[in-house]
């Protein structure tokens, strides 16, 4: 394909020649996902692949099939393997095939999505209709995409900023207010809550760490003990954030326990939902998930459990008009018109801090409309029973152990040795340089385990017999490796 026709136009001169490069390359990416078992999980780029990648700006064209065979040869292979079904590492979705097409058309469309009347838009809106009555919230609530849940976490520390303040904090920030303001979390949280924290001016010394019981779950009476502390110390408590799947073992807070003590203490509840609140879409699991209706801000991710290509992060807040206050902003630039283009009763860019967002809503509402709600629930459901699968097989080996509960999709374990520590890291590294399985280290009650994240759609039992028959054999190779 010839980079341009000449102008100054980028369009190709023979178009026939892109269709050709084009659907070439949408095969090869079917052949990729076809074939993925085939594959290894991961493999480190070599030198010789690096050198292809780092190379001078490129000042003149190339055509595009010899671009694309060194996406083949240079990149597309050494990916970080979260779509291979032996992925365990971390918690993240596979993707989908549809939810590539949808992508490919969202840029094809090339929309920005921070407002404005046109269709894009109104899907995300209705994203946000859907996300809200999964998760039973009013229907004045609202809802944007984002990033992810950092991102979305962050936001919803804001919103709580400016409940608990007023908007006008937004113009005198922080240190005019005169006010200390403290937030609670439990230890398990998630470390993207403490920056948010930070960054949203409060510092990280302004977020409590609750004590956490057997099951990581937060304290009910250490959280009233912590708040009556603050009070007591003339602290102003604005903020509990409760965690649905913690991201170490999985764990889902006492949400109905912490919305009760959230409205006795007139407290914004948030909660991180990164993974664990898309169990809503598996009616087995949704009971779990109790409590979660009454959070007045939601974060999650559609990329994680959902299996929507990244990125695809979501922020839901009960009371629309208070997190369009948080974060609208008049500019002439912006103004909005009762007809034309510029109509439109709702601004994405209200609610969020991009003004240039891209279409993430598409691939989400491609991957809802073609598989159904209730599909992704039942795999959600299937990669729970999964690790329920592999916490019985490690229990029943007397050369593991389980280090945590397993109240999800997430199985912390370890290879027993006096030097557990340092032969688990062994184990993994030495499973990721394989390519078979490829789990993650965590480490839980001061010990080191290897985390098996069971996330990904094509995960199944022969992926769970791989993992423990790998740390069988590598335990007892580095075992001896260690002891020589």
């Amino acid at each position: 394909m010839s980079a341009s026709n000449g102008s100054t136009s980028l369009d190709p001169f023979d178009w026939e020649d892109l269709r050709r490069d084009g659907h070439r390359m949408l095969d090869d990416m079917f052949d990729h996902f076809e074939n993925l078992r085939d594959q290894p999980v991961w493999r480190a780029p070599p030198a010789a692949r690096l050198a292809d990648i780092r190379e001078a700006v490129p000042r003149a064209p190339t055509p595009l099939h010899d671009v694309h065979a060194r996406f083949m040869s240079s990149i597309l292979p050494y990916s970080s393997g979260n779509a291979h079904p032996g992925f365990m590492g971390w918690v993240q979705g596979g993707g989908t095939p549809v939810g590539m097409l949808a992508e490919m058309l969202a840029a094809g469309m090339n929309s920005n999505l921070g407002g404005r009347h046109h269709m894009g838009i109104e899907v995300e809106r209705q994203m946000v209709a859907w996300t809200r009555d999964l998760f039973g919230f009013p229907r004045s609530a609202s809802g944007l995409f984002v990033t992810g849940t950092s991102a979305a976490n962050l936001m919803g520390v804001l919103v709580a900023r400016t409940r608990a303040l007023g908007a006008p904090v937004r113009d005198r920030g922080l240190v005019s207010i005169g006010r200390c303001l403290t937030a609670y979390a439990s230890e398990a949280a998630h470390g993207c809550i403490a920056q948010a924290m930070e960054v949203a001016g409060f510092g990280r010394d302004q977020l409590r760490l609750v004590q956490v019981d057997a099951g990581h779950k937060m304290r009910i009476a250490a959280l009233r003990e912590a708040i009556a502390e603050d009070r007591t110390q003339g602290m102003e408590p604005f903020l509990l954030v409760g965690t649905a799947g913690t991201v170490d073992v999985g764990a889902i807070d006492e949400l109905p326990a912490l919305a009760d003590i959230a409205d006795a203490e007139h407290l914004h509840f948030h909660i991180d939902g990164a993974f664990g609140a898309l169990a809503i879409l598996a009616p087995e699991l949704a009971p779990r998930l109790a409590g979660i209706e009454r959070a007045d801000s939601l974060a999650f991710d559609w990329h994680k459990w959902g299996q929507v290509p990244y990125d695809s992060g979501f922020l839901l807040v009960r009371d629309g008009e208070a997190h369009r206050r948080t974060f609208a902003a008049d500019a002439a630039y912006l103004r909005r018109a009762d007809r034309g283009l510029a109509s439109g009763d709702w601004w994405p860019c209200d609610y969020g801090l991009d003004l240039s967002r891209g279409f993430r809503a598409l691939k989400t509402w491609f991957t809802l409309k073609t598989y159904g709600a209730d599909a992704i629930g039942r795999s959600i459901l299937n990669t729970v029973s999964l690790a329920g699968m592999l916490a019985a097989r490690v229990a029943a080996e007397p050369e593991l152990e389980l280090l945590s509960p397993v109240p999800l999709n997430i199985v912390c374990f370890g290879y027993r040795n006096e030097n557990a520590d340092s032969l688990n890291a062994a184990i993994v590294a030495d499973l990721h340089e394989a390519g078979r399985v490829a789990p993650s280290l965590t480490t839980v009650g001061g010990r080191t385990a290897i985390r098996a994240a069971i996330v990904n759609h094509r995960t199944g039992p022969e992926d769970v017999d791989a993992l423990v028959a790998s740390v069988l054999a590598l335990g007892r190779v580095a075992k001896g490796r260690l002891a020589a």
